[in-house]
């Protein structure tokens, strides 16, 4: 059995390299670890979306857990970082969630939260992945060893919706915007939530069945959403991925705003009141050179570091910044959370606009946006590695970047999650970012590795 945890948790086709069996071990592994840590029973909270696997993969992680001697708090469906809030708030040794964000409906995934609400560090993940691949050398426990499943935690997303509320304080009246929840996690909690703003607030994508989560809805197929703002002319339409853990948004015209041009509303909205520490923004290096000339023009640091929210964090938490993210749409709002929270987010942005008196399509302006395309490469996972390695892909990379002449830019990354090698090409036009992203994917298709 290779490496569990990638970049986000463990993450798998259900039933294929992520299956019941794995989960059980995952969650006794969890439960032993903690165990040792504390030298005590621990508890866990667990949370997962709307996935048709999500309830045999929680109820897998339970019986792992308890045959591991940890108590159990269930969340039931809710947002992850639901379960990031609620695992430091009932002071509980670690928090689980069963989710793959923004993947297709036959993915799942296992992601865990430290009793600080971050994500695991590296030495634990090893300790946990060397016990779940070993079974065998975690102790079978009896009698009162085991741990117990607690019931009546469910209510509790009551407390996380309130939080959120209290993360802005103007007068939202008048806005009206319309809801995709993805047929995820967001189904749970976004129509209470907007429900208590002083807002018109109508909603798409609500009907998770276990098959339909992400699929044509929510961050990444906006189309529908923007069809619904523009038809009937909303001011804002508002975003989700599968475990609400990602925003994007769309103007009243249908444009998109994307995790870029959120970061700089919100960046010089902090900055407005007094909160934006070191006047610093932190990215990833897929930013749009948008963002870069943002920062530049009105005197912000722009520090980027490698994709992943988990590295964004990091950097956060070393310089005691407080705002970061990742053009996707993954914001991290330090002063209110602890990971990424498209809810959260979501409402920043709205009192952003509130105190602006601008239309959205406006407010946004203020970054502008270099033409980029983005090319996900299928590719076997064995050769992810030697691709990237490969001296004669980087030769041509190098090439392509000098005939942008520092009017554009490559990136070329491996996915941390798929079977992919990700393509991102920046440029003056379209169509000279298509012709050199187009190229590059062809030369990795035909590459024989």
């Amino acid at each position: 059995m290779g490496k569990l945890f990638g970049t986000d948790g463990i993450r798998g086709v259900v039933g294929e390299n992520l299956t019941a069996e794995l989960a059980y071990q995952v969650g006794r592994a969890v439960a032993c670890v903690l165990k040792e840590k504390h030298g005590r029973h621990p508890v866990v909270t667990i949370g997962k979306d709307t996935r048709i696997s999500s309830d045999m993969l929680e109820s897998a992680l339970i019986a792992g857990l308890c045959a591991g001697g940890s108590d159990v708090m269930p969340l039931g469906t809710i947002a992850t970082p639901a379960v990031a809030f609620l695992t430091v708030q009932e002071k509980a040794d670690a928090g689980i969630v069963i989710s793959a964000s923004h993947n297709p409906y036959e993915h799942n995934g296992i992601k865990v939260f430290n009793e600080q609400g971050y994500k695991l560090p590296d030495e634990t993940e090893r300790a946990v992945e060397e016990l779940a691949m070993h079974p065998e050398r975690m102790p079978v426990l009896t009698r009162d060893a085991l741990g117990r499943r607690i019931h009546g935690m469910r209510q509790m997303k009551s407390d996380y919706i309130h939080h959120l509320m209290a993360s802005i304080s103007c007068d939202l009246t008048g806005l009206r915007v319309v809801v995709d929840c993805a047929n995820g996690a967001a189904s749970s909690t976004a129509p209470e939530l907007f429900s208590l703003l002083p807002l018109k607030a109508d909603f798409i994508h609500t009907t998770p069945n276990g098959v339909n989560i992400n699929d044509r809805c929510g961050s990444t197929h906006l189309a529908s959403l923007a069809e619904a703002v523009v038809s009937g002319k909303y001011d804002l339409g508002i975003a989700f991925d599968g475990d609400a853990d990602r925003c994007l948004l769309v103007d009243e015209q249908g444009g998109v705003i994307d995790g870029d041009k959120i970061m700089a509303v919100c960046a010089a909205e902090l900055r407005r009141t007094g909160m934006l520490r070191g006047d610093a923004i932190v990215a990833t290096v897929m930013s749009n050179l948008g963002l870069h000339e943002f920062c530049r023009t009105n005197d912000y640091r722009l520090i980027c570091t490698d994709v992943g929210d988990r590295n964004v964090l990091e950097k956060m938490l070393e310089e005691d910044y407080v705002i970061g993210g990742e053009q996707s749409g993954h914001m991290i709002f330090r002063q209110y959370a602890t990971t990424g929270d498209g809810e959260l987010t979501a409402l920043q942005f709205l009192q952003a606009l509130c105190h602006s008196g601008k239309t959205a399509s406006a407010l946004a302006s203020c970054c502008p946006q270099y033409p980029q395309i983005l090319i996900n490469v299928p590719v076997p996972v064995q050769a992810k590695q030697p691709i990237m390695e490969s001296q004669v892909l980087w030769q041509q990379v190098r090439k392509r970047e000098e005939e942008l002449s520092g009017a554009g830019r490559i990136l070329v990354r491996p996915s941390g999650t798929e079977a992919l090698i990700r393509v991102m090409v920046e440029a003056k036009t379209q169509e000279i970012a298509a012709s050199v992203a187009g190229d590059l994917v062809e030369f990795i298709k035909n590459m024989s590795i």
